[in-house]
C-alpha cells in the first residue's frame, strides 16, 4: 500500500482495520486536494477560484437513513424516539462490507478535532473515497497543528465511501444509502450519499452525545462576541438567518452553527461555517459572498454558466439547499481561538410566516426553556416540496432535533441551570413576516431586525419600556430609538385586525399541541410560560 502526506506511522489505516488499499492520501492540502478532485472529475473549478461539486440524489441529509447501534451502553440514554436502532451485530456486519468494499481504493485521510476547547474536543479521523470530500470536513473541522499529526491518535473515526450501497435485509436499513452510528466504538460509516454534510452532522451528534454527561451544553447555533467579550449565542432553523446575523461586521464571529458551552464559557464545534447560498449577493452579504466565491471554499450544487463559469446563487434548479464551506478565517472579523466568554445574551431566531410574532421579545428563564424546547419556525412555499399556499409550522426541539441522541428536557434543563447561573438575557426574534402572514404580508427588514439586535446585545434595550402580549406573554419594546414604533406590536401592522385575532389564536394552539409531549418533563413554572392556551380554545 502507498502512503502519501504527514501521519502517525504507528497509527494508521489498519488500525480501523482497512486492509488491502491501493493508497492513503494523509493530511493532504487544499491545493493538493483541488488537483485530485479536478483529476478524478469530481468537481470544477469556478472563475473566482472555489471548488463547485454535485452531491447527486441526496441534496441534503437523509434522517430516515441515520441509524444508531442500541446495546447496553445506549439503552438508557439514547432518546429512541427519536432514533432510529440497529443491532451491534448488523453494524459488526456493514463495517465488514465497508472494509471489504474499500480494499484496492485510493482513499484520503484527514485528522482533525472536533471542539476548540481543548477539554472538551473529539479528535476525528475521517476517511473519504472522494478528494472533494475530504476537503470539504478539513474545512469544516479544526486542523491540529502540523507538528501534532505524527504522534495523532484518533478517539473517532469515520468512513465515507459513497460508492458503497447498502442492503436493507442484510445491514437492518432501509435503503442503498446508510449513516450508521456507533457510539461505543465511537465509529459512523456513511455510505451511498454524495451529501458531504452527513460527515459534518456526525461529529455534532457525536459531541451532543457525550458533552452532555460531562455538564457541556451542546448547541445548534450560531456565536459572536462584542470588544468587550459579552458574547452572544443564536439559535434557529434553516431560514431564519442564524449564519447572517452571527456575521456582524461590529462583532467577532466565534462560529455559524455548532457551538459549546462549558465552564470556561464557549467554543466553537467547527473550523469552518457551511452556508447556504440560495439568493446570495454581495450587496445583501458581503462577506459570505468574498468567502464563497475564492480559492479554498466548496460550492454544492450551485449552478456554473457552462462559458464564464461565474456561480449563480439564484438558480435553485438543483436544490434550494445549495451550500458554500469555507475556513472561519475567510471571514475578515472570525476568531482565531473559536472561544468567548459566558454569553451575556441568547437569541432565538423564527421566520414566523404567520407574522403575528413581534420582531424582539424578552424572555423569561422559564419562558426561554419553553421556546427552546419548542424550536419554532415556519415553513413557506419554495423552501420545500409538496408545500402549498399556507405556511407551516416547524417545530424542531432544541433547534436540532436530528442531531440529539439525548432526551430534549436533559438538554433543556441544562440550558436553564446555565442561563440561571450566568444571568443570561433571552430574547425571541421574528425574522419572518410583518403586517399579514406570507403571502400577504412583507418580509420583516433587515435593517429592522439588526437594529433590534444591536439594541439587545449592547444592553440598551433593557431599558426601554416593556407591554405584555396577550396571546404568548413573553415581554415586548413599546418603542426603541431609530425603529417606527407601529411595527414592534404586530396587530398594528395588520390591515384585517379579525383576521390577524384568529391567525395569533391558531399558532398559539399549534405551539399548545407540540408542547403536549414535553409537559411530562418540564416543571411547573416552564408549563405556566406556555401561550394562553384558554385563548386559544375560545
Amino acid at each position: 500500500m502507498k502512503e502519501t502526506g504527514v501521519r502517525n506511522g504507528a497509527y494508521g489505516a489498519d488500525k480501523f482495520g482497512l486492509k488491502n488499499l491501493k493508497q492513503v492520501n494523509w493530511n493532504l492540502g487544499t491545493s493538493a486536494l483541488y488537483e485530485h478532485a479536478l483529476a478524478n472529475s469530481e468537481a470544477e473549478l469556478t472563475d473566482g477560484g472555489a471548488l463547485c461539486a454535485e452531491t447527486g440524489v441526496f441534496t441534503g441529509r437523509s434522517p430516515k437513513d441515520k441509524f444508531t447501534v442500541r446495546d447496553a451502553h445506549t439503552e438508557k440514554t439514547m432518546w429512541w424516539g427519536n432514533n432510529q436502532s440497529i443491532t451491534a451485530e448488523q453494524f459488526q456486519t456493514l463495517y465488514d462490507d465497508f472494509i471489504k468494499h474499500a480494499e484496492g481504493m485510493n482513499l484520503f485521510a484527514q485528522d482533525l478535532y472536533g471542539g476548540a476547547d481543548p477539554a472538551n474536543r473529539i479528535k476525528v479521523r475521517v476517511f473519504t473515497e472522494l478528494a472533494w470530500h475530504s476537503l470539504f470536513i478539513r474545512t469544516m473541522l479544526i486542523r491540529p497543528e502540523h507538528a501534532e499529526l505524527a504522534s495523532y491518535v484518533p478517539e473517532m473515526t469515520i468512513i465515507d465511501l459513497t460508492s458503497f450501497k447498502a442492503d436493507p435485509k442484510r445491514h437492518g436499513c432501509k435503503s442503498e444509502n446508510v449513516v450508521a452510528i456507533d457510539f461505543n466504538r465511537k465509529i459512523v460509516l456513511i455510505g451511498g450519499s454524495q451529501y458531504a454534510g452527513e460527515m459534518k452532522k456526525s461529529v455534532f451528534t457525536t459531541l451532543n452525545y457525550y458533552l452532555p454527561a460531562k455538564g457541556v451544553m451542546p448547541m445548534h447555533c450560531s456565536a459572536n462576541v462584542g470588544s468587550g467579550g459579552d458574547s452572544a449565542i443564536f439559535f434557529g432553523l434553516s431560514g431564519t438567518g442564524k449564519t447572517t446575523l452571527s456575521a456582524d461586521p461590529n462583532r467577532t464571529l466565534i462560529g455559524d452553527d455548532e457551538t459549546g458551552w462549558g465552564k470556561d464559557g464557549i467554543f466553537n464545534f467547527e473550523g469552518g461555517c457551511y452556508a447556504k447560498t440560495i439568493k446570495l449577493s454581495q450587496e445583501a452579504e458581503p462577506e459570505i459572498f468574498a468567502a464563497s466565491t475564492r480559492y479554498g471554499a466548496v460550492l454544492e450544487n450551485v449552478v456554473l454558466d457552462p462559458v464564464t463559469r461565474v456561480p449563480d446563487f439564484d438558480d435553485g434548479s438543483k436544490t434550494e439547499n445549495t451550500r458554500s464551506a469555507y475556513p472561519l478565517d475567510f471571514i475578515p472579523n472570525a476568531s482565531r481561538t473559536g472561544r468567548a466568554p459566558h454569553p451575556k445574551n441568547l437569541v432565538m431566531l423564527a421566520a414566523d410566516a404567520f407574522g403575528v410574532l413581534p420582531p424582539i421579545a424578552k424572555l423569561s428563564p422559564a419562558q426561554a426553556m419553553y421556546h427552546f424546547l419548542s424550536g419554532y419556525t415556519a415553513k413557506v412555499a419554495g423552501t420545500e416540496r409538496g408545500l402549498g399556499s399556507d405556511p407551516e409550522p416547524e417545530f424542531s426541539t432544541c433547534f436540532g432535533s436530528p442531531f440529539l441522541p439525548r432526551h430534549p428536557s436533559e438538554y433543556g434543563a441544562l440550558l436553564r441551570d446555565l442561563i440561571a447561573k450566568h444571568d443570561v438575557d433571552c430574547w425571541l426574534v421574528n425574522t419572518g413576516w410583518t403586517g399579514g402572514k406570507y403571502g400577504t404580508g412583507r418580509r420583516m427588514p433587515i435593517k429592522v431586525t439588526r437594529g433590534l439586535l444591536t439594541a439587545a446585545l449592547n444592553g440598551s434595550l433593557r431599558n426601554v419600556e416593556f407591554r405584555t402580549d396577550k396571546y404568548f406573554g413573553f415581554a415586548v419594546p413599546t418603542s426603541v430609538p431609530g425603529i417606527e414604533p407601529h411595527i414592534l406590536d404586530p396587530v398594528r401592522t395588520w390591515a384585517d385586525k379579525a383576521e390577524f385575532d384568529k391567525t395569533a389564536r391558531r399558532l398559539v394552539g399549534m405551539f399548545a399541541k407540540n408542547f403536549e409531549k414535553f409537559e411530562s418533563h418540564v416543571d411547573a413554572d416552564v408549563k405556566a410560560a406556555a401561550p394562553d392556551l384558554k385563548m386559544a380554545a375560545e
